[in-house]
Protein backbone atom coordinates (compact mmCIF):
# COMPACT_ATOMS: atom_id res chain seq x y z
CA UNK A 1 0.00 0.00 0.00
CA UNK A 2 1.24 3.45 -0.93
CA UNK A 3 0.85 6.53 1.25
CA UNK A 4 1.06 9.90 -0.49
CA UNK A 5 1.35 13.28 1.14
CA UNK A 6 -0.13 16.50 -0.21
CA UNK A 7 -2.43 17.02 -3.16
CA UNK A 8 0.02 16.10 -5.94
CA UNK A 9 -1.10 13.34 -8.29
CA UNK A 10 1.12 10.26 -8.49
CA UNK A 11 1.32 8.15 -11.64
CA UNK A 12 3.26 5.20 -12.89
CA UNK A 13 6.10 6.21 -15.18
CA UNK A 14 7.00 3.27 -17.41
CA UNK A 15 9.31 3.21 -20.41
CA UNK A 16 8.06 -0.34 -21.07
CA UNK A 17 5.53 -2.66 -19.43
CA UNK A 18 8.17 -4.22 -17.17
CA UNK A 19 10.09 -1.10 -16.07
CA UNK A 20 7.97 1.25 -13.93
CA UNK A 21 8.56 3.77 -11.15
CA UNK A 22 6.13 6.03 -9.29
CA UNK A 23 6.29 9.67 -10.36
CA UNK A 24 4.86 12.79 -8.71
CA UNK A 25 3.11 14.89 -11.34
CA UNK A 26 3.07 18.64 -11.78
CA UNK A 27 -0.07 20.49 -10.73
CA UNK A 28 -2.91 20.09 -13.26
CA UNK A 29 -1.47 16.93 -14.79
CA UNK A 30 -3.23 13.64 -15.42
CA UNK A 31 -1.95 10.08 -15.53
CA UNK A 32 -1.75 8.66 -19.04
CA UNK A 33 -1.15 5.36 -20.79
CA UNK A 34 -0.21 5.40 -24.47
CA UNK A 35 -0.73 2.34 -26.67
CA UNK A 36 1.69 3.19 -29.52
CA UNK A 37 4.80 3.32 -27.35
CA UNK A 38 3.56 1.45 -24.23
CA UNK A 39 4.57 4.55 -22.28
CA UNK A 40 2.86 5.39 -19.00
CA UNK A 41 3.52 8.71 -17.30
CA UNK A 42 2.16 12.10 -16.21
CA UNK A 43 0.60 14.19 -18.95
CA UNK A 44 0.41 17.97 -18.63
CA UNK A 45 -1.72 18.65 -21.71
CA UNK A 46 -5.23 17.11 -21.60
CA UNK A 47 -5.68 17.63 -25.37
CA UNK A 48 -3.11 14.85 -25.84
CA UNK A 49 -5.58 12.38 -24.35
CA UNK A 50 -7.26 10.88 -27.40
CA UNK A 51 -7.93 7.63 -29.16
CA UNK A 52 -7.96 7.46 -32.89
CA UNK A 53 -6.42 6.23 -36.08
CA UNK A 54 -5.81 7.29 -39.63
CA UNK A 55 -5.40 4.81 -42.50
CA UNK A 56 -4.03 5.85 -45.91
CA UNK A 57 -4.03 2.33 -47.38
CA UNK A 58 -0.29 1.84 -47.51
CA UNK A 59 0.23 3.22 -44.01
CA UNK A 60 -1.94 3.06 -40.88
CA UNK A 61 -1.28 4.84 -37.58
CA UNK A 62 -3.19 4.13 -34.38
CA UNK A 63 -2.98 6.63 -31.53
CA UNK A 64 -4.38 5.71 -28.14
CA UNK A 65 -3.78 7.74 -25.00
CA UNK A 66 -6.08 7.08 -22.09
CA UNK A 67 -5.98 9.51 -19.19
CA UNK A 68 -7.23 9.47 -15.62
CA UNK A 69 -6.93 11.69 -12.57
CA UNK A 70 -6.54 9.49 -9.48
CA UNK A 71 -3.34 8.21 -7.92
CA UNK A 72 -1.72 5.32 -9.84
CA UNK A 73 -4.73 4.95 -12.13
CA UNK A 74 -2.50 4.33 -15.18
CA UNK A 75 -1.56 0.84 -13.94
CA UNK A 76 -2.28 -0.82 -17.31
CA UNK A 77 -1.30 -0.10 -20.90
CA UNK A 78 -3.87 1.66 -23.06
CA UNK A 79 -6.49 -0.64 -24.66
CA UNK A 80 -6.45 -1.68 -28.31
CA UNK A 81 -14.66 -4.33 -36.67
CA UNK A 82 -14.72 -3.73 -39.87
CA UNK A 83 -16.86 -0.67 -40.61
CA UNK A 84 -16.93 0.62 -44.17
CA UNK A 85 -14.83 1.32 -47.28
CA UNK A 86 -12.94 4.38 -48.44
CA UNK A 87 -10.71 5.21 -51.38
CA UNK A 88 -6.92 5.29 -50.96
CA UNK A 89 -4.04 6.48 -53.15
CA UNK A 90 -1.22 4.28 -54.44
CA UNK A 91 1.01 7.20 -55.39
CA UNK A 92 -0.42 7.75 -58.88
CA UNK A 93 -4.14 7.08 -58.61
CA UNK A 94 -6.64 7.30 -55.78
CA UNK A 95 -8.97 4.59 -57.03
CA UNK A 96 -8.14 1.67 -54.72
CA UNK A 97 -10.66 0.77 -52.04
CA UNK A 98 -9.76 0.10 -48.45
CA UNK A 99 -11.66 -1.73 -45.70
CA UNK A 100 -11.65 0.55 -42.67
CA UNK A 101 -10.64 -0.99 -39.35
CA UNK A 102 -11.65 -0.54 -35.72
CA UNK A 103 -12.99 2.95 -35.00
CA UNK A 104 -12.16 4.26 -38.47
CA UNK A 105 -15.70 5.28 -39.34
CA UNK A 106 -14.81 8.25 -41.57
CA UNK A 107 -13.19 8.55 -44.99
CA UNK A 108 -10.42 11.17 -45.18
CA UNK A 109 -8.78 13.16 -47.98
CA UNK A 110 -5.61 15.01 -46.99
CA UNK A 111 -3.56 17.38 -49.13
CA UNK A 112 0.01 17.79 -47.86
CA UNK A 113 2.23 20.60 -49.17
CA UNK A 114 5.94 20.53 -48.43
CA UNK A 115 8.98 21.85 -50.24
CA UNK A 116 7.00 23.06 -53.24
CA UNK A 117 5.28 19.70 -53.85
CA UNK A 118 1.74 18.67 -53.07
CA UNK A 119 0.70 15.12 -52.24
CA UNK A 120 -2.82 13.72 -51.96
CA UNK A 121 -3.55 11.08 -49.31
CA UNK A 122 -6.90 9.30 -48.99
CA UNK A 123 -8.05 6.59 -46.63
CA UNK A 124 -9.91 5.85 -43.39
CA UNK A 125 -9.80 7.78 -40.13
CA UNK A 126 -11.42 7.83 -36.73
CA UNK A 127 -13.60 10.75 -35.64
CA UNK A 128 -10.83 11.82 -33.25
CA UNK A 129 -8.30 12.20 -36.09
CA UNK A 130 -10.83 14.11 -38.21
CA UNK A 131 -11.39 16.62 -35.40
CA UNK A 132 -7.67 17.47 -35.10
CA UNK A 133 -6.42 20.50 -37.01
CA UNK A 134 -3.24 18.61 -37.98
CA UNK A 135 -2.85 14.85 -38.37
CA UNK A 136 0.05 13.60 -36.18
CA UNK A 137 3.11 12.72 -38.24
CA UNK A 138 2.33 15.38 -40.86
CA UNK A 139 2.84 18.43 -38.61
CA UNK A 140 5.95 19.67 -40.41
CA UNK A 141 4.06 20.00 -43.69
CA UNK A 142 1.14 22.21 -44.64
CA UNK A 143 -1.98 20.08 -44.64
CA UNK A 144 -5.67 20.32 -45.27
CA UNK A 145 -7.98 17.38 -44.58
CA UNK A 146 -11.65 16.71 -45.14
CA UNK A 147 -13.62 13.86 -43.63
CA UNK A 148 -16.95 12.31 -44.57
CA UNK A 149 -18.92 9.38 -43.16
CA UNK A 150 -20.46 7.42 -46.04
CA UNK A 151 -18.97 4.50 -47.96
CA UNK A 152 -16.48 5.69 -50.59
CA UNK A 153 -17.39 9.35 -49.95
CA UNK A 154 -13.79 10.55 -50.39
CA UNK A 155 -14.20 10.10 -54.20
CA UNK A 156 -11.77 8.24 -56.40
CA UNK A 157 -9.52 10.32 -58.61
CA UNK A 158 -6.54 9.90 -60.85
CA UNK A 159 -4.53 12.29 -62.93
CA UNK A 160 -5.16 10.08 -65.98
CA UNK A 161 -8.96 10.21 -65.56
CA UNK A 162 -8.90 13.99 -65.03
CA UNK A 163 -6.87 14.51 -68.20
CA UNK A 164 -9.15 12.19 -70.18
CA UNK A 165 -12.28 14.02 -69.00
CA UNK A 166 -10.87 17.35 -70.16
CA UNK A 167 -9.84 15.99 -73.60
CA UNK A 168 -13.17 14.25 -74.45
CA UNK A 169 -15.13 17.51 -74.94
CA UNK A 170 -12.41 18.84 -77.25
CA UNK A 171 -12.50 15.67 -79.38
CA UNK A 172 -16.31 15.74 -79.64
CA UNK A 173 -16.16 19.43 -80.56
CA UNK A 174 -13.81 18.51 -83.44
CA UNK A 175 -16.21 15.82 -84.76
CA UNK A 176 -19.28 18.06 -84.73
CA UNK A 177 -17.82 21.29 -86.11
Amino acid sequence: MFVFSGDALHCYHCESDDSCIIQECASGSQCAATRKSSLRSCLSFPEQCYQGSVNYGLEREVFTSTCCSTNLCNNQSAPGNLSHKCYFCNGVECTGTLNCLGDEDYCISTTVSSGGTTKLLKGCASQEMCSLSNIPGLEEAGQVHKCCQKNLCNSASSTTAGLLLSVVPLISLGFFS
